[in-house]
């Protein structure tokens, strides 16, 4: 097996082409979509596609993997890509929005794979090495932070059809993303994890520090994807110019993976139930500058934290999954976190283009404070259970994860 550094540099690279992907349709989907779109409550619904494809096929990856291996199962990602920046660009062409959404939704089918890339460095990592080596995985998407709002802006207007130099752009990048994943040598499944054995799945869910995984994972990505899908339109319709909204994501995604060179290490010091914590306040730090105006700075300001709310609840979140299955389990337990990751997708990017349009921003970033604040009573509740049960010794989540 090739050292684990190796590893990780290979899935990092993989990370951050996902990531360029995934920024770049962020960037344009929402716009591409409000000019092809009859009705502009529905422009976002391209995003949505892309959030379906991933949770149809977030379960089908898992297994996938677990049967015919990592590799395969992340080329086989990158090929479905290529496959839906084809179809975006062919529906940019030939005007036709529900074909916008058929592209999307196999962009989607990528995004499932490719979120399989950290799960692939904890693997292969030792016991102390697992938080560093997932945060290590994620600061590949430092790549999609620099690259895909830079990619937007010079491709969107090269072709007569704005955005569609964009999703051509993005089929070389998942060609890459195959090239590269084709170097990848991971161990091989034991013959224990093949038989799909175990606990039954509703047993791994009523563990608490698997429901607290899942809702720190869950409400990360979905706050992010509720605010930063609407965020080019409402900053569209507060006559700022898209050279604007691509510098404001370009910070939220150097928020989201910058934080990674640190957020493993964070967690092996101080446990990762305090990183969590410290997630979930900055989420609130994000939407109160997000209330306070429609500012490029404050646009800016609130991106930014909103990113590094995600990097501490998504690497924490995957941190302490990790400590809640047996290898022979890890499929379904992987596979359910993923799905629900990605339903929250499918329903706070329609949400978002639809409460933008009839709400207003201030109801939009409203509407995320509950599920910050659940997110923040969780882990309390698990960290006050876990100091009442441990009786002098460590549990798994407290720090060498």
């Amino acid at each position: 097996m090739p050292p684990i550094r190796s590893t990780i540099l290979l899935l990092a690279t993989g990370q951050g082409l996902l990531s360029i992907n995934g920024v770049t349709l962020i960037a344009v989907s929402g716009l591409a979509g409000a000019m092809l779109a009859d009705n502009p409550a529905y422009a976002t619904l391209p995003v949505t596609g892309y959030a379906l494809g991933a949770a149809m096929s977030t379960v089908p990856a898992s297994w996938i993997m677990q049967r015919m291996g990592r590799r395969f199962g992340f080329r086989l990602g990158s090929g479905l890509g290529l496959c839906g920046s084809l179809l975006c660009a062919l529906a940019l062409w030939i005007h036709q929005f529900w074909l916008l959404c058929a592209g999307c939704l196999f962009a989607g089918f990528y995004n499932a794979f490719g979120q399989q890339y950290r799960f692939a460095a904890a693997d292969a990592a030792s016991e102390e090495w697992k938080s560093r080596a997932v945060s290590y995985t994620l600061t590949g998407g430092i790549l999609g932070g620099v690259l895909g709002p830079e990619l937007s802006k010079l491709t969107w207007n090269v072709l007569p059809v704005p955005f569609t130099a964009s999703y051509l752009t993005l089929t070389l990048v998942a060609l890459l993303s195959w090239m590269v994943m084709g170097q990848l040598h991971l161990p091989q499944a034991e013959s224990d994890e093949k038989k799909l054995t175990g606990r039954p799945l509703g047993q791994i869910i009523r563990q608490p520090a698997y429901l607290v995984a899942v809702i720190a994972a869950v409400s990360g990505s979905g706050i992010m994807n509720l605010l930063m899908t609407a965020t080019p339109l409402v900053m569209k319709g507060c006559q700022l110019p898209f050279q604007d909204a691509a510098f404001v994501l370009e910070w939220h995604v150097l928020g989201m993976f910058v934080p990674s060179f640190v957020t493993g290490t964070l967690i092996l010091r101080f446990g990762v139930l305090p990183i969590l914590i410290l997630g979930a306040l900055v989420n609130l730090l994000c939407v109160t500058i997000a209330m306070a105006g429609v500012s490029l700075l404050h646009f800016w300001g609130a991106s930014l934290l909103l990113g590094i709310g995600w990097n501490f609840l998504y690497i924490g979140g995957t941190t302490l999954l990790t400590t809640t299955y047996l290898p022979e389990e890890k499929a379904k337990a992987q596979g359910l976190n993923e799905l629900l990751i990605f339903l929250s997708q499918i329903i706070t990017s329609f949400a978002s283009g639809v409460i933008a349009n009839q709400k207003g921003w201030q109801w939009l970033n409203a509407f995320a404070v509950p599920v910050i604040l659940l997110t923040l009573s969780a882990t309390i509740w698990l960290m006050i259970r876990s100091r009442k049960r441990a009786s002098g010794t460590q549990l798994p989540y407290r720090s060498k994860t």
